[in-house]
């Protein structure tokens, strides 16, 4: 990860560096961090949150899953065709990766391999990126949701659990906005409500870096674009009423915790878990714990000890 003494000296660099800063910052979002966390939650005080204070669950005998060499299969979803992966059996889980991530990219074996281990766990590309299809539709984090709601149209469910990972975050809260009745249960991890609040300044250098590096793809320029022109989801919030998980490192620079704490109050009993020493989408550096984690939420019912 970069430290957060190179982050404060962008502004000076050159127009060269600072393109070449963001494509390490991408790496950094991409690439795993350093682990210091357990199975802990918390949440401060005159926050209206649901947060789970137990014990992780055993996790049951994980499946071997290895996601690249699983067969992609395809689905034709509003006039593309999208590249997706499925793991397990039981409830449907739809996970949604962050900004310019894969099925390669975006999930960690271990991780996918406990969800699998309860649930029909489906992986998959957006529009434009890995095996995934685009056509001439103009990119929006709108289009990203339908996209999801019809891939699970295509795969015969009407609605499934979804799990959003960064951008992913962003799509799923477009998701259960416009299309509320395609939402079982949510998780929002490495999450925030808008690239244009000054706790996410260093998001949108990357994001507006990224929409005209001419290194990244045509897909990545579209997934940027889609970001800076989303008007962000905080008057939706309040609206959700979904049982939903947000899920934060405490070093996530990002989209840091501050942001997840102020939505987690937005979002009638919500879980709020925040894993200490953590960076941006932990599932990858603490694949376990996420995972339990996961299992925990999905499978509990709220209305016992998760009641405020």
């Amino acid at each position: 990860m970069l430290n957060r003494n190179a982050l404060q000296a962008i502004h000076p660099m050159t127009k060269n560096m600072r393109q070449s800063l963001a494509i390490i910052l991408l790496i950094a979002v991409l690439m795993a961090g350093v682990y210091t966390a357990g199975c802990t939650t918390s949440t401060p005080q005159n926050v209206p949150a649901v947060t789970s204070t137990a014990t992780c669950p055993v996790v049951p005998q994980v499946p071997a899953v290895s996601i690249n060499s699983t067969p992609v299969k395809y689905a034709q979803v509003n006039g593309v065709s999208l590249g997706y992966r499925e793991f397990g059996s039981g409830e449907p889980i739809l996970m949604i990766p962050g900004f310019a991530g894969t099925m390669s990219t975006a999930w960690n074996d271990t991780f996918i391999g406990i969800l699998a281990s309860k649930y029909h766990v489906y992986i998959y590309d957006p529009r434009g990126m890995g095996f995934s299809g685009d056509n001439n539709a103009t990119p929006t984090i709108s289009q990203y949701a339908d996209d999801a709601a019809g891939l699970m149209t295509a795969l015969g469910y009407d609605s499934m659990h979804v799990y959003g990972i960064s951008m992913g975050s962003t799509v799923s809260q477009q998701l259960v906005i416009n299309h509320p009745e395609r939402v079982r249960k949510l998780v929002l991890d490495s999450v925030t409500y808008s690239i244009r609040i000054p706790e996410t300044k260093t998001l949108l250098f990357v994001i507006e870096s990224s929409a005209v590096d001419p290194a990244q793809t045509q897909g990545v320029h579209e997934e940027a674009q889609a970001n800076l022109v989303w008007n962000g989801s905080w008057a939706g919030l309040s609206g959700i009423n979904k049982s939903v998980m947000l899920v934060v490192g405490t070093d996530d620079i990002l989209t840091p915790e501050t942001v997840t704490v102020q939505m987690a109050g937005q979002i009638n009993g919500s879980w709020l878990v925040r894993y200490k020493g953590l960076p941006h989408i932990g599932s990858r550096d603490a694949p376990v714990d996420y995972g339990k984690n996961a299992l925990e939420f999905l499978g509990t019912n709220e209305s016992a000890p998760w009641s405020t």
